[in-house]
């Protein structure tokens, strides 16, 4: 096996197969004039070898060899290499061979034998070509597949652009609805001119109480979410409304709060936007009172302090002189009468002192239940001086057992429970009772009113926070929930008796030590 390796620009490899050497020598002679790399083999095995080292673009084969004949040769390079070309050496009495060689190896081109050199010479060189132009075909057609999956894919994606923007233009006024549909305050696009509402949002239908779609009637603002024929007090666009400004104001109506903005959009259109500031406003309020709270709690302690003092020297002093001698009787009367009503001022300051202690997580300690119920209601008593109608009792068990509790706390629940007993009071004419007792391994205090009892629809929210039936601006509907948490952190419970129109009972219980 011999193989001439040339250094052309672009390396042509030619191999060469056929059992005869000097048919081989022939070829070669003819064919090395040309800038070719040639390899020869002497048969079929060893052509196919050097079909896979040689890779040639040019595969020319006698037909009569030993072992595999040239169209089974062929037929196999076809199926190992499809690009290079297959030429046939043939004689005159092959034309079986031809046949067979066309329909199974799909030979380029036949050389009878003998041969015209200049003839082989030509069909070597046209074979050459057919592989380049095979090969740039295929890179071609590559190149095309490429540039027509490129134009296929810009295609579709300019068909997808096209279907997007459709789409786009298509939703755009659902995906706005859903937008506004989204925020959960109301939001309206209405005519600045009459108010008559374009769109709204579901907040605003929600908070309206009607369904979204009454708004394809086009009616005015203050008709749809309010019910009222009159234009809301302060409405920026009822009120001197300069275009292209924004306008703020407060509404109240329905005894909830609102804020109002309104945003110019173009002359003759305006959004505004409700905000039910509500609960903020009752949270402010309460944050104003619970500051009130503190700093009367500081000074009542310090008012305190300062009071037992001198109420310990008229104590002190009222002793001494009940122990002279001589004494007359009116004198040890007026003695007593003082003594009695300096104590009397002692209990006092000691409950204000025990209310205005602030509380902290290490005051959970044993307690007397009936002492920090009857220290808290000596200062409500100070409420009811005034009403002479409202009649305060109060029944404490002896002998009960001590709770782990914080005085301060326990007692800011009662106080809590006897205000809005006192408020349940028609006319703050009634009665309001406080009993303490025990049962089950718990110790409770219940405080009782004949008030107006609680509705049964109101009953299950009592003590969800800022739930309140008062009007606005009288309460916070804080303090059930505040009480109900206090008494949780204790591991107590509230219990709620009710009846409308006779009163009301809440027990609160705690466990015993």
């Amino acid at each position: 096996m011999e193989a001439i390796r040339e250094q052309p620009p672009s390396p042509q490899r030619l191999l060469l197969v056929d059992d005869e050497e000097n048919i081989l020598k022939s070829l070669r002679r003819v064919l090395r004039g040309e800038h070719w790399e040639i390899a020869t083999a002497p048969d079929a095995e060893k052509g196919l070898q050097l079909l896979e080292d040689f890779s040639p673009q040019v595969v020319m084969s006698d037909f009569r060899m030993p072992g595999l004949n040239g169209v089974e040769f062929l037929s196999r390079v076809k199926e190992r290499s499809p690009r290079a070309q297959r030429i046939m050496l043939t004689g005159q009495a092959d034309q079986h061979a031809i046949e067979e060689a066309i329909n199974r190896s799909e030979i380029f081109r036949f050389v009878s034998k003998p041969w015209n050199d200049a003839q082989l010479v030509l069909t070597v060189r046209s074979a050459f070509e057919q592989h380049r132009l095979v090969v740039e075909n295929e890179g071609l057609c590559q190149l095309i597949q490429r540039q027509n999956a490129e134009l296929k894919a810009l295609n579709a994606d300019l068909e997808e652009r096209v279907a997007q923007r459709t789409r786009q233009l298509e939703r755009a006024k659902r995906e706005w609805e859903r937008t506004f549909d989204t925020i959960d305050y109301p939001l309206a696009l209405l005519s600045t001119a009459d108010c008559k509402l374009k769109r709204a949002n579901l907040a605003y239908a929600r908070a309206a109480g009607r369904p979204i779609r009454d708004l394809a009637f086009g009616p005015r603002c203050h008709e749809f979410l309010f019910g009222d024929c009159q234009p809301c007090l302060g409405c920026p666009l009822s009120n001197g409304w300069r275009v292209g400004e924004t306008g703020k104001a407060e509404i109240v109506r329905g005894g909830r709060v609102f804020t109002l903005v309104v945003y110019p959009m173009e002359e003759s259109l305006a959004v505004c936007s409700y905000r039910d500031v509500t609960e903020e406003r009752l949270m402010t309020r309460r944050l104003i009172e619970a500051e009130k709270m503190v700093a009367v709690g500081g000074l009542a302690g310090g008012v305190a302090h300062e009071i037992n003092n001198p109420l310990g020297g008229i104590l002190a002093f009222a002793q001494l002189m009940k122990r002279d001698e001589g004494r007359t009787a009116s004198d040890l009367e007026s003695l007593g009468l003082i003594e009695e009503s300096a104590l009397r001022c002692r209990r006092i300051v000691e409950s204000l002192l025990q209310f205005s202690r602030r509380s902290r997580d290490g005051e959970m300690r044993p307690i007397d239940l009936g002492k920090c119920v009857e220290d808290a209601v000596l200062l409500f008593r100070a409420q009811l001086k005034g009403l002479p109608r409202a009649e305060l009792k109060l029944e404490l068990s002896p002998g009960l057992p001590k709770i782990k509790a914080d005085p301060g706390r326990l007692g800011q629940v009662l106080l809590n429970l006897l205000q809005n007993a006192l408020q349940a009071l028609s006319h703050e004419e009634g009665e309001i009772r406080v009993v303490t007792g025990s049962r089950d391994g718990r110790c409770f205090f219940r405080v009782s009113d004949t008030g107006s009892g609680i509705a049964p629809e109101h009953l299950p929210h009592i003590f969800e926070p800022h739930f309140t039936t008062k009007p606005l601006g009288e309460g916070t509907g804080l303090g059930l929930s505040i009480a109900y948490g206090i008494a949780k952190d204790h591991a107590g419970e509230i219990e709620v008796e009710t009846e409308v129109g006779k009163g009301s009972a809440f027990t609160v219980s705690i466990p015993s030590l």
